[in-house]
């Protein structure tokens, strides 16, 4: 078996497949609409098959990886993970990755089609250090859990995940599979991700949809995504985008030394803000395109990066993410963005 075998399993079970984040993953199962209701009121598990996984080993893994990322790797605890960026020396995004330390080497997941690149400017930067990268995506399956009945859920199937914190990841045994179970790093996404050798990925889907666990596809996670207000990079995080610009202040650490692009980051800490912000919209009417215009007062304010028609209980609502003026960034306040009216609104939008 490969990691394709879950994904031929759904595949068969009706599910409509898509290219999503670097690999082909299911769309929906036929119905979208319920697969997001288990989301917000239920438990839902999900193929992870598009997480790239990546190995640093060697003696100087630590003290460099924390040079080439934002947030500290260096005081990492066992078995503790955090978010980070990998910025340009201009302070620029290009890349983001959760790291774990796991005692012998480090491991950090981040998405398929980032992880090219992300190895290349890595790479780049290891000199005389006794550091090396290697992918093992194709050996560690991943599993995603979420919503406000996951850990019961999780338990039921006989995973005990009370006392997992955020960032955190554990080793235990689930119907005698060695897995590994992580707790999401975002403080606006609580859910879990189950890390496995890809042939038993199958039974550990079965173990979960037994224990009542709802099968959604990347259509249903995306418009979970975007009311919780989590950026995607290459979508909503570019490499144009500066740090502070992004609201991601979980990805940043202020007391961990030198890395790549500091210097602009606490100039920027210094200055005490930045011109524009990440920020939710509703908007009255159909979802706008990705770069759409923000306009207030005639002016162009900001753009939009990410959108969905997202299916709540009390009725349809168009939800968007984007960059905006902070002069104009007042939840409340309301902007052009195309041709719609929309509102600004606090992140996650419930």
């Amino acid at each position: 078996m490969t990691v394709a075998t879950l994904q031929h399993k759904l595949a068969a079970s009706g599910a409509r497949p898509e290219h999503y984040r670097g690999a082909e993953t299911p769309a929906s199962f036929g119905d979208t609409k319920a697969e997001f209701a288990a989301l917000l009121d239920g438990c839902a598990v999900f193929d992870m098959s598009w997480q790239a996984k990546l190995i640093f080993s060697g003696r100087d893994r630590v003290r460099w990886l924390n040079g080439m990322v934002t947030n500290n790797v260096r005081d990492l605890a066992l078995g503790q993970g955090v978010y980070s960026f990998i910025l340009t020396p201009q302070g620029h995004n290009q890349g983001d990755l959760v790291a774990y330390n796991r005692g012998d080497y480090l491991l950090a997941a981040t998405d398929r089609e980032q992880a090219p690149k992300i190895t290349a400017v890595l790479q780049r930067y290891i000199i005389m250090d006794d550091v090396e990268i290697e992918d093992i995506s194709d050996k560690l399956g991943a599993i995603g859990v979420a919503g406000p009945k996951a850990s019961e859920v999780l338990s039921k199937a006989g995973i005990d995940v009370s006392a997992l914190q955020a960032g955190q990841v554990i080793d235990t045994v689930c119907h005698e599979i060695g897995i590994s179970v992580a707790r999401n790093t975002h403080p606006r996404m609580d859910s879990y991700e189950i890390w496995l050798a890809a042939e038993q990925a199958e039974r550990v889907w079965d173990a979960l949809a037994a224990a009542s666990a709802t099968p959604v596809g990347s259509d249903a996670l995306e418009m979970y995504r975007i009311d919780r207000g989590v950026p995607r990079y290459g979508v909503d995080l570019r490499e144009r985008d500066l740090a502070q610009e992004t609201g991601q202040e979980h990805a940043l650490s202020f007391i961990k030394g030198c890395y790549i692009g500091q210097e602009i980051v606490e100039r920027i800490r210094a200055r005490g803000s930045v011109h524009r912000t990440f920020t939710g919209f509703e908007v009255q009417g159909d979802p706008p395109q990705p770069g759409t215009k923000v306009r207030a007062n005639d002016k162009d304010v900001g753009e939009i990066t990410s959108a969905a028609r997202v299916p709540f209980p009390g009725g349809d609502r168009t939800l968007a993410l984007g960059y905006l003026r902070r002069e104009v960034a007042t939840p409340g306040a309301t902007v052009q963005v195309g041709e719609q009216s929309a509102t600004v609104r606090t992140l996650p939008f419930i």
